[in-house]
């Protein structure tokens, strides 16, 4: 059975972005998926002289081996000021100290929500530009705007975006199934 990880790039405990990972996660059928939750994995702020003193943090190296571990990886990524969250960009920073190529080319279906109208459209384009040069295999990609309008317990309420988001979950379904690492 493949195995796939949800994630959400913020440590809000009411995280929209986490709740679309897992939702979306959760559409594909025969796979196991495990939510993570990147407040399980607290590190200090990365920098070179604390990485000197004190190594690389373990919640880093651990991280790291789950994400690379599994068969698939549903990001979505919340947008602090048009760009990544700093709980996310510290991870990030803290993995790519032990693996340049963090994600490992692991299948990925790269998500982005907020309460406004773009849907986080800024951040998704910067991780798509800067994802593959990090082992990034980004086979699809899914903007939900106006969270709170077009989500609710029963998933996507607006029928345009719901083909929008099937087309990537059967695009990111077909690359996970023919993934092999």
């Amino acid at each position: 059975m493949k195995n796939i990880i949800a994630l959400a790039g913020s440590n809000s405990k009411q995280s929209i972005n986490k709740e679309l990972a897992h939702y979306v996660a959760n559409q594909l059928e025969e796979v196991a998926v495990t939510t993570i939750d990147l407040n399980d994995f607290e590190m200090p702020l990365f920098g070179i002289d604390l990485e000197t003193e004190k190594g690389i943090p373990e919640n880093a190296t651990k991280l790291l081996e789950i994400l690379q571990g599994a068969d698939g990886l549903v990001l979505s990524l919340a947008e602090h000021n048009g760009a990544y969250s700093a709980v996310f960009k510290n991870s990030f920073d803290w993995m790519s100290r032990i693996d340049g190529k963090v994600f490992g080319g692991v299948p990925m279906l790269l998500l982005a929500t907020s309460p406004g109208a773009r849907g986080g459209a800024s951040v998704l384009e910067i991780a798509k530009a800067r994802f593959p040069y990090n082992g990034g295999n980004v086979v699809a990609d899914f903007s939900l705007p106006s969270f709170s309008q077009n989500f609710s317990s029963e998933g996507i309420t607006d029928m345009e975006l719901r083909k929008d988001l099937d087309v990537a979950i059967d695009t990111f379904k077909n690359a996970v199934e023919t993934f092999e690492k």
